[in-house]
């Protein structure tokens, strides 16, 4: 399994990265939860302008033997849904690149760098 350094994780097994602007993020999947839920054929979320609290549920994965509930890493608003996402599988194939997920305007920057860091998610998951 891949777990990129430059990122931070969650117990839930999503990933986020702040951009440059340093106050919108990068939301995805880990590639051990895409390898947990097998072959992803849909990805159901919610749209731009949508405000998120910590934990909320964003959206849902539905792979072929199961659906899986998205959990928002941090709290902040939807500014962008990944568009490339009507090919499903795109989020097994690259679920750090073009299988990202959404992209929020950071309520707490700072909420980013207080969640799980590779190693933290490593031990987590056991790889």
């Amino acid at each position: 399994m891949t777990i990129p350094a430059d990122l931070r994780y969650t117990k839930d097994h999503e990933w986020i990265t702040l951009l440059e602007d340093g106050s919108t993020a990068l939301v995805g999947i880990t590639d051990f939860a895409q390898h947990e839920l097998g072959d992803i054929v849909f990805v159901e979320l919610k749209s731009a302008g949508t405000t998120l609290k910590e934990h909320e549920v964003f959206g849902t994965v539905e792979a072929v033997k199961t659906v899986a509930d998205l959990f928002a890493p941090v709290a902040g608003e939807i500014v962008e849904v990944n568009t490339e996402l009507d090919n499903a599988e795109i989020v097994n194939q690259d679920p750090y690149g073009k299988g990202w997920l959404v992209k929020i305007k950071v309520a707490n920057p700072a909420a980013v760098t207080a969640l799980l860091d590779a190693e933290a998610y490593r031990q987590l998951t056991g790889e």
